[in-house]
């Protein structure tokens, strides 16, 4: 059974940086295209970014390109989302997933592993 899960959330200010870890278990990571999302309170679960298992595709939403940066390292099964000049508005809970789609994707359907999530907090 494939488990994932987010590390790295936490309570920062405006213009931090933060970085979250994503561990995927119980499957082989190369198996699976991954993805980061969000859910703020009151609000859907919203696409931030994708890679597909070489890193050969990578996919942003227009909201976080240039500002989010996301990679893989297979070795450890790890999915990585840098994220830089955070604002108020990046207040929400994390989380990462996996999909045996062979490219990127921002369909939430399309996503069948979720991990638990991780709260970032942006404070102003």
């Amino acid at each position: 059974q494939v488990q994932l899960v987010e590390y790295g959330g936490g309570l920062v200010q405006a213009g931090d940086s933060l970085r979250l870890s994503c561990v995927l278990s119980g499957g082989t990571f190369t198996r699976y295209t991954m993805g980061w999302f969000r859910q703020a309170p009151g609000k859907e679960r919203g696409f931030l970014a994708a890679i597909n298992w070489n890193s050969g595709g990578i996919y942003y939403d227009d909201s976080v390109k240039g500002r989010f940066t996301i990679s893989r390292d297979n070795d450890k099964s790890t999915v990585y989302l840098q994220m830089s000049s955070l604002k108020p508005e990046d207040t929400a809970v994390y989380y990462c997933a996996a999909t045996t789609f062979i490219s990127p994707t921002d369909r939430v359907d399309r996503y069948l592993n979720w991990g638990q999530g991780t709260q970032v907090t942006v404070s102003s």
